[in-house]
């Protein structure tokens, strides 16, 4: 049997990744931090997938949670939180928030996820943005957060490409999910107005993304923008 995990998997990126994963005949666990409304709407539409809590940023969590399986063939790194503030009003305690669980949260994942795969190989996926790429303005915590992602990436994947496990990053642009809710529909409409495709991307564009990484074995070191040509 091949195992995936999915953190941040009860809506949005991680929800389709995990219903890709578990269409592709994967047994999927998927995390949450927090809502158990989230969690209870997203096991009735995929009961097939065990929804687990757990706090990507607890070392502790995370380690019983990756020992939970026989073995790991996919992790998807997909738990993260935004913030949208500028930065003289942002304090201590978001900053490291937001470090904790966008960066803090990939690490201890892949740290734990990693050891398990050493004897038999197997796929990582992180999720960064748009934003870690090209930054963004009130968004420079979570954009320093998801930057970090993308050096952890391509750096682990020269670490573990002699183990045969693959590393890549797949980086969202906007896409129409409830962390972009907060945004007003003008400002949806302007950023459709600078996306070369005309329209803010789906989650389940960016799952197909994610299962293509996760099972093509030649490909390592990698992030794949999926943002309508956004930069």
């Amino acid at each position: 049997m091949k195992y995936a995990i999915v953190t941040g998997g009860t809506r949005g990126i991680g929800l389709a990744a995990a219903r890709k994963l578990s269409e592709s005949g994967y047994v999927v666990l998927a995390t949450y931090a927090h809502s158990e409304e989230d969690a209870s709407t997203a096991r009735a539409a995929l009961p097939a997938v065990r929804f687990v809590k757990c706090d990507v940023s607890s070392e502790r969590e995370v380690c019983e949670l990756i020992k939970s399986l026989p073995h790991i063939d996919v992790l998807v790194c997909n738990a993260g939180i935004s913030l949208i503030k500028q930065v003289q009003d942002t304090e201590e305690g978001e900053y490291r928030r937001v470090m904790d669980v966008n960066a803090g949260g990939v690490f201890f994942c892949c740290k734990h996820a990693a050891g398990r795969m050493l004897e038999r190989g197997g796929a990582i996926v992180t999720v960064s943005s748009v934003w870690g790429e090209v930054g963004a303005s009130c968004e420079s915590v979570y954009a320093a957060s998801k930057g970090a992602v993308i050096a952890f990436t391509k750096s682990l994947a020269k670490e573990l490409a002699p183990s045969n496990i693959t590393v890549n990053c797949v980086s969202p642009g906007v896409i129409d999910t409830k962390m972009n809710a907060c945004l007003s529909e003008e400002v949806k409409k302007e950023l459709e107005g600078e996306i070369p495709l005309g329209r803010l991307g789906t989650a389940e564009e960016v799952a197909q993304a994610i299962l293509f990484l996760a099972e093509h074995r030649y490909i390592t070191g990698q992030v794949l923008s999926v943002g309508g040509g956004f930069q």
